[in-house]
């Protein structure tokens, strides 16, 4: 698809005329129309004297796609952005959590693109296919050439309809070949698990797909909900999603019509997002995690369960995104996603962070003042003051343990994956449950790393010992019980999920405080 001058005119038409179904008198006095058609002309004139000029042959399409319209979105806020059509029909597919493929997560690494994990029922492990597996062709096409985007978009296809994928695997001298019948994949962000005798574990990865709320219903009812005595809620480093999903995770914890979050914005009217209660949900206290990674939906969640003191969250001050992005497509296939309101806690907080004053690169990755702003302080039910303006603030601070160099340096050196594909090599994985690493296999893996010329001394793996079994563990899992498997083992060991059981008491004197104040407002 290349866009041409007549296409851009008419791509920015489509862009006025979706900012136009908000319908705000305001917005189209500000932007009258002999200014936005003087504008058109600007850059339509602009674009043909590079097109024409330039020192090199020019895609126009690039400098729109890349250029102007993100360039237009970047001076609004950090969070307003353009999807060009891959993008967008990614972003409808990750929504509608649903495609037609193989079922399996690829990863790079380094040139490669290899298979990180099959997924459960998948025909990719039904066929065979394993973590570690470099795809080198598909339906015998070179894939070692292509990035992951690519050889995902050959994964994919009508279902029924077979592809041949060739790979190499540590161990076996020649390539093998497997043929996969493709099928509809669903995919799943929700995790539930039995932490100990009563006490449940709840994960939730993303709200951005439409089946969030409905797979938490599905996983409790599996779990045996009525026997929780106690809920982990895990929303650490969630990037959040689709306000809808948000609104029905945490509306099932409160009383029905309890404001969940309710959205400010200048061209609509005041929405509120009330609860709608299940009565499982409302019999057992809950600890939520939270950490600087927990954003926009996640933060939604977060916020409603405290100023309504259902839970005792633990973590790190979130994100602190309060922005809501609408979805406007756009003629050639593209869309734009555009802040038109701030949302609010139930208690009036705005969480969204101080963005006009930095970069944008300092207001993703700079270091952050979690310092409460004291002129934005509000009252949960019960009275406890909490604060808006830099993300959601956790009951009680918890920060993970800093890693040491080596540590970093492990993380990042992708060493844990390939001691994984030697290990097995070749071999089916398979693991005794409850297994963990020796001393035989901790002097495999500093054998290893000394053979790749990694640098390491003896005292520093000595220092890391703990650290390095946990990883083998995690690693050797992921191949010998799937992601799935090896998550619940690692969590079942995490300090701050234990320091979360631990912390139930603080939830659930908090639940009964909530209680008692319900009960007093309702006797008034």
């Amino acid at each position: 698809m290349k866009a041409n001058s007549t296409a851009v005119v008419a791509l920015l038409a489509a862009g006025s005329a979706g900012l136009a179904l908000l319908g705000s008198p305001v917005l189209r006095a500000a932007a009258a129309e002999g200014d936005l058609q003087s504008g058109v002309r600007s850059v339509t004139s602009a674009l043909a004297l590079i097109e024409r000029n330039y020192a090199e042959p020019v895609s126009s399409e690039k400098l729109m796609y890349q250029g102007a319209i993100p360039g237009m979105l970047h001076t609004l806020d950090p969070h307003s952005s353009f999807l060009d059509p891959a993008e967008w029909r990614e972003m409808q597919s990750r929504q509608s959590a649903q495609y037609f493929g193989v079922g399996m997560e690829i990863n790079m690494d380094g040139a490669m693109v290899i298979v990180a994990q099959p997924m459960p029922g998948s025909p990719a492990l039904a066929a065979g296919l394993r973590r570690g597996d470099v795809i080198v062709a598909i339906d015998g096409r070179d894939a070692r050439s292509l990035d992951s985007a690519a050889v995902r978009d050959l994964l994919r296809g009508p279902r029924g309809t077979p592809v041949t994928i060739t790979v190499r695997r540590e161990g076996v001298s020649e390539p093998l070949v497997m043929t996969v019948v493709r099928a509809a994949i669903q995919t799943s962000f929700v995790d539930a698990f039995w932490l100990r005798r009563g006490i449940a574990y709840l994960g939730i990865s993303t709200f951005e797909a439409q089946n969030v709320a409905a797979d938490v219903e599905a996983a409790l009812v599996k779990l045996g909900e009525p026997t929780i005595t106690g809920l982990v809620l895990d929303l650490r480093s969630n990037p959040g999603g689709l306000v809808t999903e948000a609104v029905a995770v945490a509306g099932r914890y409160l009383r029905s019509g309890q404001t969940v979050v309710s959205d400010h914005g200048r061209a609509q009217a005041e929405q509120v997002f009330r609860a709608k209660a299940q009565p499982n949900g409302q019999k057992y206290p809950m600890v939520v995690l939270v950490d600087r990674h927990s954003a926009s939906a996640a933060e939604i969640v977060a916020g409603a369960l405290q100023d309504h003191d259902r839970a005792w969250l633990i973590g790190e001050n979130t994100f602190g995104k309060g922005l809501v992005q609408g979805q406007y497509p756009l003629s050639e296939d593209a869309a734009l996603l555009l802040t038109i309101a701030h949302y609010y806690t139930p208690s009036g907080r705005l969480i969204q962070r101080d963005y006009q004053h930095r970069s944008f690169f300092d207001y993703y990755y700079a270091g952050r003042n979690d310092t409460p702003d004291l002129s934005d302080v509000k009252e949960t039910d019960s009275g406890r003051k909490v604060y808006g303006g830099g993300g959601i603030t956790p009951d009680e601070k918890y920060s993970p343990p800093r890693a040491t160099p080596l540590e970093h340096r492990l993380a990042v050196s992708g060493a844990f994956f390939h001691f994984g594909g030697q290990y097995f090599s070749g071999r089916t994985p398979e693991l005794p449950e409850g297994w963990a690493p020796d001393d035989m296999v901790l002097g495999s893996f500093r054998g290893y790393l000394s053979g790749q010329q990694f640098p390491v001394t003896d005292s520093e793996f000595a220092a890391d010992r703990e650290w390095i079994g946990n990883q083998l563990r995690l690693e050797l899992y992921s191949r010998a019980f799937g992601k799935q498997g090896a998550n619940q083992a690692a969590l079942q060991t995490d300090p701050e999920v234990i320091h979360a059981i631990d912390s139930l008491p603080k939830a659930q004197a908090l639940f009964e405080q909530a209680q008692h104040v319900l009960v007093r407002r309702a006797q008034r």
